[in-house]
Order: structure tokens, then C-alpha cells, then sequence
């Protein structure tokens, strides 16, 4: 599922946007989930998860690009686009990583022109992601963030790079085909990332975060290749 939030303090701007983002991913046969907001205040009070964010530029109170500014403090890493009556206002988006803005009156050509190149870019996103699903609640993690993943009855447990633990329930082994080159099973209860590796001795890998992750027996030589060909083209 893909979260879309609108933010504008015109309602009837926000039911027009909405309106043609219901239709084009109707058509596109996806899922999604829509927030209206009307200003930045309430917007920068939403603790969830936004994948696309439309926000307008000029509103009363906090305006766009400052809720943009604070947002990219508070690492928010969804795809934005501007919507604007000044056109001139494009230039300070590149401050806040905007991937595209769009001038009102909004032209429906125009709005499906920049989400196709939009879901292109996704996707190009998601190969560097993995999706995990939480019961109703997904979440978007990049595999560079992943040091290792363990599973422990049934739960995969993936240990990141900040410190956090997220847990939720799938097979190691259909992780494993949703994880790049970088991954490696050197026990059957854990993959590593290679990229976090800081060591390997006697059986154990030493992971940049402190952990020591066992290597298995039946294992060990083929994980002494991979983290030599890894090495080669670092």
C-alpha cells in the first residue's frame, strides 16, 4: 500500500488533487491510503508513515517550504512534490529534495505525466528497500540500513544499523530472495550484510555494531569465498 498525504489549506484544492490521485491509481489497479491536511502545523503533528507527500507552498500560518524544511530535519525520506501559484518558487525546492512541483491551476496531463515518472522512480527506490509488513502496517527499510537479520520462533528480527530491532513474521527463506549479493546465510538462523562487516575469525563474525554472529560449520568455507569476492570489488 502506498500513503499519500495532501496538504493545502484551500479544501477545494485538496479534493481536486485527491480526486485525480484516486483516478490514477485506480487505473493503475494499486492500492493506497490518502491524508488530507490542511495546513503545515497539523501536517508536521502526523507521527506515520508518508510515501508521497503533495504540499502546497504558499498557505497561512507555517507555509510549504518551511513543513518541508522540518520534515527533511526529521528525516523524512517520501517522495514530495510542490504544488504552487508561482512558478518562480521552484528554485528554493531544491533545498528540500522536491521531486517535482506542479503550478495551479493543476493540468490532469501534467499530474499523470510526473506520477508515472513518480512510480518509476519507486520502484527504482524499492530495489534498494525492503517492504516489511506488520500486521496492517508496513514500512520501508533500506537494505543498507539491515546488519543482520535473525529469526527466533518463527520471527525474522532485523538489527539496523540506528540500533532499532524490527520484528514481524516471515521465512528466512523467502527474506533471503528479497535481499542483493551483500546478504549472505552463514547459519540457519541468520543473514548478514556483508557491508557491516568488520571481521571473521575461529567461526564468528564481527558486526560494526558490536554483535557477533556464529558462523556454521558446514558453512564456513563457502562464507570465507563470498567475503573475499565481496572485498575484490569493493
Amino acid at each position: 500500500m502506498i500513503r499519500i498525504a495532501i496538504c493545502d489549506d484551500e479544501k477545494y484544492m485538496s479534493d481536486h488533487i485527491q480526486a485525480m490521485v484516486l483516478s490514477f491509481f485506480r487505473r493503475k489497479n494499486m492500492e493506497i491510503n490518502i491524508r488530507l491536511f490542511a495546513c503545515g502545523e497539523e501536517l508536521l503533528q502526523y507521527d506515520g508513515q508518508i510515501d508521497i507527500l503533495f504540499l502546497d507552498i504558499q498557505m497561512k500560518g507555517m507555509d510549504g517550504m518551511e513543513a518541508a524544511k522540518r520534515l527533511r530535519a526529521d528525516k523524512f525520506r517520501g517522495f514530495l512534490i510542490f504544488i504552487t501559484v508561482l512558478q518562480e518558487m521552484v528554485f528554493q525546492s531544491f533545498e528540500v529534495q522536491a521531486y517535482d512541483y506542479l503550478v495551479k491551476p493543476i493540468e490532469e496531463e501534467k499530474f499523470g505525466r510526473t506520477m508515472e515518472r513518480l512510480l518509476a522512480s519507486m520502484q527504482d527506490a524499492n530495489d534498494a528497500s525492503l517492504l516489511v509488513q506488520k500486521g496492517y502496517e508496513s514500512r520501508i527499510i533500506r537494505k543498507s540500513d539491515i546488519v543482520f537479520c535473525e529469526i527466533i520462533d518463527r520471527k525474522i528480527y532485523l538489527n539496523l544499523a540506528s540500533g532499532e530491532v524490527i520484528d514481524y513474521y516471515e521465512r528466512i527463506e523467502n527474506l533471503e530472495t528479497k535481499l542483493d549479493s551483500c546478504f549472505f546465510r552463514c547459519h540457519r538462523s541468520f543473514l548478514l550484510n556483508l557491508k557491516h562487516l568488520r571481521g571473521y575469525k575461529n567461526g564468528t563474525a564481527y558486526m560494526d555494531n558490536g554483535r557477533e554472529i556464529p558462523v556454521s560449520r558446514l558453512r564456513a568455507k563457502e562464507f570465507s569465498g563470498v567475503v573475499l569476492r565481496y572485498m575484490e570489488n569493493l
